[in-house]
């Protein structure tokens, strides 16, 4: 049961859409600019592209497989960028948002950095710049992962919450557990998910249930 509660999440996370390629949007009303974006984003590999002239168009797509990140044009003619912020953050919460603009200004960015967008690009912008950008968002929102790296990374920061809360040492629990120290600190540092019993056994000496502790790593 414990086994199926595991699984069952890495499987819930790879519909979400992990995987191991980062989806990037674009909405811009620069045709030209869409087809470059298409064309240099598609020849770095790392990426899944689709581009949008219209709001409208990025919504539905976004309806039917959200994005991971969105690189949104924030003057595009009639359509304001801040509009589409507001739009993309009360329905995705989780999407991140970059700004590219041709129009740039220390008020415009202040005011999107308050609007919690992750970060800023003025055009014309080099192609390393965009890089970094890139790779910084991937590394802050772990995009792009498989979903059973993401499942060991969190269930064994957990577990490290768990016994730091308790003072407790490696060898305090792997004393309790009886697993070895190599073994904790294994699962702790993400590299191997416990199994059944090592996880019952880590449960117990938090005195919670497994289930419990899966459901407090959001997954």
């Amino acid at each position: 049961m414990i086994q199926n509660a595991v699984d069952h999440a890495a499987e819930q996370h790879q519909s979400s859409g992990s995987s191991t390629r980062v989806r990037v949007d674009v909405l811009d009303d620069d045709a030209d600019f869409r087809t470059y974006m298409d064309d240099l984003l598609n020849d770095e590999g790392l990426y899944t592209v689709r581009t949008f002239g219209h709001p409208d168009d990025l919504y539905h797509a976004v309806e039917a497989e959200p994005p991971h990140i969105v690189l949104l044009d924030m003057k595009m003619g009639e359509f304001r960028g801040e509009r589409v912020i507001e739009q993309i953050q009360a329905r995705w919460p989780s999407i991140c948002i970059i700004i590219v603009t041709g129009y740039p200004s220390l008020e415009d960015m202040r005011a999107t950095f308050r609007m919690k967008v992750f970060d800023y690009l003025a055009k014309p912008f080099s192609i390393n710049q965009l890089r970094q950008t890139l790779a910084n968002a991937i590394e802050t929102f772990g995009l792009g992962r498989a979903p059973q790296e993401i499942l060991r990374e969190r269930l064994g920061h957990r577990v490290k919450i768990l016994r730091t809360e308790r003072d407790w040492s490696l060898k305090d629990l792997a004393a309790m557990t009886r697993l070895s120290v190599s073994q904790i600190s294994s699962i702790e540092r993400g590299a191997n998910l416990p199994s059944i019993e090592s996880l019952l056994a880590i449960s117990k000496a938090f005195e919670k249930k497994p289930s419990e502790i899966l459901g407090s790593i959001d997954f």
